[in-house]
């Protein structure tokens, strides 16, 4: 059981494991122990709430695919428990990443002072840059 957020949770009958061999070093047992996880979550047959859904669905990310399965594969430790907690964590914190509202951002003009304040700057550079020239005597 997975808690997002207040009273929104996803079973375990929602996530589906699957225990592969991890990539990389990893001793004597890289070989023979399948520690890393592949977690699958199907976003439209989850039991979340429809606005969770349409945020997933229309958020864009490498890790969910077109037909809406989130795919998140974990190998960063060297056991399968801390794996799958890694997994849960990582799918937890995309679904939070998705349903973020963010304010829309209203138009605005600069004042007419910070105008002045831009056009004074750019007379004191030039006069500067002048200075910097040849003199003719």
């Amino acid at each position: 059981m997975l808690e997002i957020a207040d009273g929104i949770i996803i079973t375990e009958d929602d996530i589906e494991f699957s225990y592969i061999r991890a990539q990389g070093a990893g001793g004597q047992n890289v070989n023979k122990v399948s520690s890393a996880v592949h977690l699958r979550f199907d976003i439209r047959a989850s039991s979340l709430p429809e606005f969770y859904k349409e945020r997933l669905l229309a958020f864009r990310d490498a890790r969910i695919t077109r037909e809406g399965i989130i795919i998140i594969k974990a190998q960063r430790f060297r056991t399968q428990e801390k794996n799958r907690e890694d997994a849960l964590l990582r799918l937890k914190e995309l679904i939070n990443k998705a349903t973020v509202v963010h304010k829309q951002r209203k138009a605005s003009r600069p004042t007419l002072a910070s105008k002045k304040r831009r056009v004074e700057q750019k007379k004191r550079r030039a006069q500067t840059k002048t200075l910097r020239g040849r003199i003719d005597h």
